[in-house]
């Protein structure tokens, strides 16, 4: 039997989160994004998780408790991240009102943007960086072209 190239439900590129509490992040995600926890293996210790895997609207996520001696670092205990993750939503303003609700940050609020997609970001408790878009036009990449010129004209 043939191995496949991919685990089941799971797409080619895997963002993999570090946190300062996986356990907490999970359920955050859970009752945030509305996420499916897929598996969580728990660490040597017992009580830290070394990997988890959670689904969010068809995509897999993978994360792990931090682990500074094996240089895993979360963004918390960096005091910064270079990495954000987008989520498109049905309703993106809901879904960012029960993340501000559930503990996140807004550090960009909800707007209409000029390629026609609702957006917003928070920081979660853990110190990722979450977009919230929602598409609310569909355009011509001309439409888009030429928005974008008068939106950095009044810029």
């Amino acid at each position: 039997m043939p191995i496949h190239p991919l685990p089941p439900r799971t797409q080619a590129v895997v963002p993999y989160l570090v946190m300062a509490d996986c356990a907490k992040a999970i359920a955050f995600y859970k009752k945030v994004f509305a996420a499916e926890e897929i598996m969580r293996m728990p660490g040597p210790d017992g009580k830290s998780i070394m990997h988890a895997e959670i689904n969010i609207a068809g995509c897999m996520i993978y994360m792990a408790d931090e682990h500074p001696d094996c240089g895993q670092q979360s963004p918390t205990k960096l005091g910064t991240t270079t990495v954000g993750l987008t989520l498109y939503c049905l309703d993106a303003n809901k879904v960012f009102e029960r993340a501000v609700k559930a503990g996140a940050k807004s550090s960009r609020p909800m707007q209409d943007m000029f390629w026609g997609d609702r957006m917003g970001t928070v920081i979660d408790p853990f110190g990722h960086h979450w977009t919230l878009m929602q598409r609310v036009e569909e355009l011509t990449p001309k439409q888009v072209m030429e928005r974008s010129k008068l939106a950095m004209a009044n810029a």
